[in-house]
């Protein structure tokens, strides 16, 4: 037990680490979802898009692969996160705005979540375990 307690009160004297976690868990999550988008575009085309939105559609799926990698290694975080805030304003009050709160599935809770912590690093910055800690102190 004591074992424990000492391992939490050190993390609490680092919270920079939770931070760059959920950046990290994010930035992996969101460039998955672009690569996906981007490996199989017919599975976008049976949710209801139309042909002539096909190139939004890649779009969106560039930028969540590029946005993501750049929040998940914490190089130029602010800007993979700014550059995927209008996306997920875009899905949250178009796409999801006619489905209902709490429905199976991809849901306007989870993408208000993600916006939310794109917000979040659009703001305050990747917090520690970033890429360009690592170089600093290897001095490239």
């Amino acid at each position: 037990m004591n074992m424990f307690i000492s391992s939490t009160s050190s993390l609490d004297s680092k919270p920079g680490i939770a931070f760059g976690l959920i950046r990290i868990f994010l930035g992996i999550a969101l460039a998955i979802r672009g690569y996906l988008i981007l490996a199989n575009p017919d599975s976008i085309i049976e949710l209801g898009v139309e042909q002539e939105l096909f190139v939004w559609v890649s779009l969106v799926g560039i930028t969540h692969l590029f946005g993501g990698i750049l929040l998940a290694v914490g190089f130029l975080t602010r800007l993979g996160a700014f550059i995927q805030i209008p996306i997920l304003f875009s899905a949250i009050f178009f796409v999801y705005s006619h489905t209902k709160l709490m429905m199976g599935g991809q849901s306007i809770e989870l993408a208000a979540l993600v916006l939310f912590l794109l917000c979040v690093f659009f703001i305050f910055g990747s917090g520690s375990l970033k890429i360009t800690d690592f170089m600093a102190n290897k001095k490239i």
